[in-house]
């Protein structure tokens, strides 16, 4: 029998979040009665989950190339489910995980999971915690995960953000605090260098549309290297003022707008599921690190956790 899908509902006088324990995924997102995130009706679209709508998503995070990565002198496959190569965890990944969620109060939720030993090929078992607590207008995520071995971990929330509730996100402004990315082959697994952003429509340090920087609707799914710095790593506004600010103590941010986006389920609210109609700010370790060693290690231990702590704040420009 199918585990039941847990809902908890974080809400104060300014926003309202629906939590479910499916993939500790965020199905909705409203600011003064705004929707302002992507999300399935129907809970039970989340057990399949094709565009990856809203979860958390690992043990690691975007692509590893060859679907494989060497620990300790052993070669570790994966499932491979983007082409030769893996991506977010595998078919059976977290996000497709029904985790256990403990509603703390009005305004916190935490979900757990243990993930066994090989879970999609991993060395090791894992217990994963992610603390959600909204504070007025922002939302932390906090994502430990404590291993009974050395092994690889690289979570990230993969929520799809539209501010303006429908419509595509093309007029939205965007600000990011990078001086580089990482450059990506065809098959989007980074070369392992790091591009400097000017000159180029990866140039986000000062606002701009998206129509703007990218005029010819490329779209965007790269990894930007962020600055360390006290103030939000990425902003973005819709035209009428919504604003969402982001901090992080990761060194990377996954850019995507939603390219390969399509409807396979009926959306909250009647909002878009289509290309352009979105964008995920997915702050994370750099793709492909744990064969990329200049990328610097996700290997965690016993003794070294691992720790992710990201914030979301969206509200009307003042």
């Amino acid at each position: 029998m199918t585990d039941k899908i847990q809902t908890a509902v974080l809400e104060n006088e300014i926003a309202r979040i629906t939590v479910l324990s499916i993939g500790c995924s965020i199905q909705d997102w409203r600011v003064h009665g705004r929707p302002v995130v992507l999300g399935y009706a129907d809970v039970e679209a989340y057990r399949t989950n094709p565009c990856v709508m809203g979860s958390i998503v690992g043990r690691i995070a975007n692509r590893t190339a060859g679907a494989s990565f060497e620990l300790d002198g052993k070669r570790w496959p994966l499932p491979a489910n983007d082409g030769p190569n893996h991506i977010h965890g595998g078919p059976g990944g977290l996000a497709w995980q029904n985790w256990t969620l403990h509603q703390n109060s009005a305004t916190s939720v935490a979900l757990t999971l243990r993930s066994e030993h090989l879970d999609q090929g991993y060395p090791g078992c894992v217990d994963f915690e992610v603390q959600l607590t909204l504070d007025g207008t922002a939302l932390t995520w906090v994502m430990t995960g404590k291993p009974d071995r050395e092994t690889p971990i690289n979570l990230a929330q993969h929520v799809y953000f539209n501010l303006a509730g429908t419509g595509n996100v093309l007029d939205h402004k965007v600000q990011i605090g990078a001086n580089y990315v990482t450059p990506t082959d065809q098959a989007l697994i980074p070369t392992g260098e790091k591009l400097q952003v000017g000159n180029s429509r990866f140039d986000f340090r000062h606002v701009q549309t998206l129509s703007e920087a990218d005029p010819e609707n490329l779209g965007y799914d790269l990894n930007f290297v962020l600055d360390k710095s006290n103030s939000p790593s990425a902003q973005v506004s819709s035209p009428d003022g919504m604003t969402l600010k982001l901090w992080t103590d990761q060194p990377g941010l996954q850019f995507y707008t939603a390219k390969h986006l399509s409807r396979r389920g009926v959306p909250i609210q009647g909002a878009n599921h289509d290309p352009d109609c979105g964008f995920c700010l997915e702050a994370q370790s750099f793709p492909n690190s744990i064969n990329q060693p200049g990328f610097g290690s996700i290997v965690y231990s016993p003794d070294n956790p691992y720790l992710q702590r990201t914030t979301i704040e969206i509200a009307p420009t003042d």
